[in-house]
């Protein structure tokens, strides 16, 4: 049964409104949803074991391996993924032997780096606790699958680079920076940083003196340890690839298992994945290897463009700028693997804190619905169903292709109103 209003709330139903504000503006209730949210995402991935931790379980034989041989990832051996990302892979293991021991600590490091991440956001910017409490509804939508890859690394460092970035672009690019040598996303907050300076030696200091520094510490202790020229070994790793499975550009190839039987979804033993297979799905791979540089480039003189218009709007441009560039990498992606969803929820949630009341802070509403629904169908695909979707299921391919579009979408409406932004007249 509903409760029935006393008479003063009936006078007065402001009242009502307002205790429901300063209760949603508690940071006890924001650190006591923190706590319920990410148990339910621990308990999730428990669940869900193998396939949550099952790049952890690589992660700790990499890790294991060097310290019991010698032979480290990047120094000794090309990698899938930048120098940076020894440092995470490698933390765990400096306490614990053994796997369960791996898991505990790489969860745990996870979840307070997301705290550290959503302390920024609310004690930074005018409306933090609103662009936390979506961010908390954003990764519930997402799941576990958070907690068991590197961009549970990555995500909250782009968190809290775009928060910086308001105000310390210096240090915002510093740590986008350092993201971006774990794995290559951040580098997008980086690129709409740069885009948004006003001039050149705006762009020295806040850009490109930070980023070398980063840059040359990361590579420096990558060569001094022996690496070579592995220490960029990440930039050719990838080639050989064809499409992922789930990937945007494999839902034509997936919607095709309808009524071609001859689409073949095969597992890659050497990087663990499931990949179509076949000279058309080898062909759209190569394109894409080159697209999606030159859709990074396209959005980086958009950005440019928009921020010279109308510099008193350049944080609103940034973000929208990182936005589209976030979601360009998954769609313009051969891999598209579930994880690289988290990348998309810093701007949303950012934006939500920091806008301004009124038609700006609006128009990231819609956008900040569907990217809950994306979580959510990319959930449903993964852990949830991808036997399933492996399979064919019909179900499972339209979730799929329904989610692919939707991004899609999202990527296009950023940019757009980007452009809209850069064409107005009035600010």
């Amino acid at each position: 049964m509903c409760p029935v209003p006393d008479d003063a709330d009936r006078r007065h139903p402001a009242t009502t409104r307002d205790r429901g504000g300063s209760l949603l503006q508690s940071p006890w209730l924001l650190a006591l949803a923190f706590v319920v949210v990410h148990a339910r995402l621990v308990h999730e991935a428990i669940n869900w074991q193998y396939t949550i931790y099952g790049d952890v379980t690589l992660y700790e034989w990499w890790a294991r391996h060097g310290i019991d041989t010698g032979q480290w990832p990047v120094l000794d051996y090309a990698w899938v993924y930048p120098a940076g990302a020894l440092a995470p892979v490698v933390a765990p293991s400096l306490v614990t032997d053994d796997l369960l021991g791996y898991e505990i600590l790489w969860t745990a490091m996870i979840v307070a780096l997301n705290a550290a991440a959503v302390v920024l956001l609310v004690r930074s910017t005018p409306r933090g606790t609103l662009g936390a409490w979506w961010w908390l509804l954003f990764l519930l939508g997402l799941g576990p699958i958070f907690l068991g890859r590197l961009d549970g690394v990555v995500a909250p460092m782009i968190l809290a680079a775009l928060v910086l970035a308001r105000r310390h672009p210096r240090i915002a690019t510093a740590v986008a920076t350092a993201g971006a040598w774990i794995k290559i996303a951040p580098g997008a907050v980086v690129v709409a940083i740069a885009a948004t300076r006003r001039s050149w030696r705006d762009l020295s200091r806040a850009v490109v003196v930070p980023g070398a520094i980063v840059s040359a510490v990361v590579v420096g202790l990558a060569l001094a340890g022996g690496a070579g020229t592995r220490a960029l070994s990440v930039f050719g790793e990838q080639g050989a690839r064809t499409l992922q499975a789930e990937s945007v550009a494999g839902s034509w190839f997936s919607v095709a298992r309808w009524w071609d039987p001859g689409v073949a979804i095969d597992y890659n033993n050497e990087i663990f994945t499931y990949e179509f297979q076949g000279d058309a799905a080898r062909t759209v791979a190569d394109a894409l290897d080159w697209l999606l540089p030159l859709v990074v480039v396209a959005l980086a003189v958009l950005t440019l463009w928009a921020a010279r218009r109308h510099p008193e709007r350049a944080y609103e441009i940034l973000l929208l700028s990182a936005a589209a560039q976030l979601v360009a990498l998954i769609v313009f992606n051969k891999v598209g693997s579930p994880q690289f969803v988290a990348w998309i929820g810093p701007p949303v949630a950012v934006a939500l804190a920091t806008l301004p009341a009124g038609r700006a802070l609006r128009a990231w509403w819609p956008p900040a619905l569907g990217i809950v629904l994306v979580a959510y169908g990319t959930y449903l695909v993964y852990p949830v169903a991808y036997g399933p979707f492996l399979e064919g299921a019909t179900w499972m391919i339209v979730v799929e292709a329904l989610r692919n579009l939707a991004l899609v979408v999202l990527m296009a409406g950023a940019v757009w109103r980007v452009a809209r932004l850069g064409a107005a007249r009035i600010a």
